[in-house]
């Protein structure tokens, strides 16, 4: 059977070896190695080019943000995971940033850690609902408000706040799926908002949605 192969990187020595026996256990998933510091996770990286990383941020040396862009430009066929006490914006943003697609807050349960290693790397983006919805007001303000990008063009089609966060999170890459679940809705809900954005822009696709929103201020790049 093939396994895919995931590398913890995280010094509380609790969580790493309940990530470790969550890996072990489960027979689709290979350990590539564990490392305490970021000094091991490097090397770990190097030696091993795992298929998903499973890292925690806050490490006595080398943080994982590092880790994370060294995935990025090194390995970009390797998934990155944090598993992280740290909610804050700058954390979630500056990890996505760099690279992450996957954000958990250590209220994960150890041993749902196994499924979300696996939709992670089946090109889902597994996020902590209280990291979601801190995305999603950080994004459906877009195109209003301090901090926002340009002011939208004269005559520019009203798009409600809803439509233009459905249309903001899908930019970033998140599925319809996903968005309905950060947003609490059904996923036959957020399509609904996405047929009016594209009545209301004129188009048929994502793709021209986000051209023609970006081309009128609605959306920040």
């Amino acid at each position: 059977m093939w396994q895919l192969s995931v590398a913890v990187v995280e010094d509380d020595a609790r969580f790493r070896q309940a990530f470790v026996q969550a890996i072990e256990s489960a027979p689709d998933l290979k350990l590539a190695g564990a490392a305490a510091d970021g000094a091991g996770g490097l090397a770990l990286l190097k030696a091993t080019r795992p298929d998903v990383l499973l890292v925690d941020l806050g490490l006595p040396d080398i943080g994982g943000i590092e880790l994370i862009r060294y995935c990025a430009r090194h390995l970009p066929e390797c998934d990155v995971m944090v598993v992280t006490v740290f909610g804050d914006e700058q954390h979630v943003v500056g990890s996505l940033e760099a690279g992450a697609t996957g954000y958990l807050l250590k209220d994960t349960l150890p041993e749902d850690i196994a499924d979300q290693i696996r939709a992670l790397h089946a090109g889902g983006s597994p996020i902590s609902p209280v990291i979601a919805r801190q995305l999603l007001s950080r994004l459906a303000p877009a195109g209003a408000g301090a901090g926002a990008g340009a002011a939208p063009a004269e005559g520019a089609p009203a798009l409600s706040d809803r439509e233009l966060a459905v249309l903001t999170l899908a930019t970033k890459g998140f599925t319809y799926e996903e968005i309905a679940q950060m947003m609490s809705v059904s996923k036959h809900t957020v399509m609904t908002y996405v047929k009016r954005s594209y009545r209301k822009l004129q188009v048929n696709s994502k793709s021209e949605a986000v051209y023609e929103a970006r081309k009128l201020g609605l959306l920040r790049d």
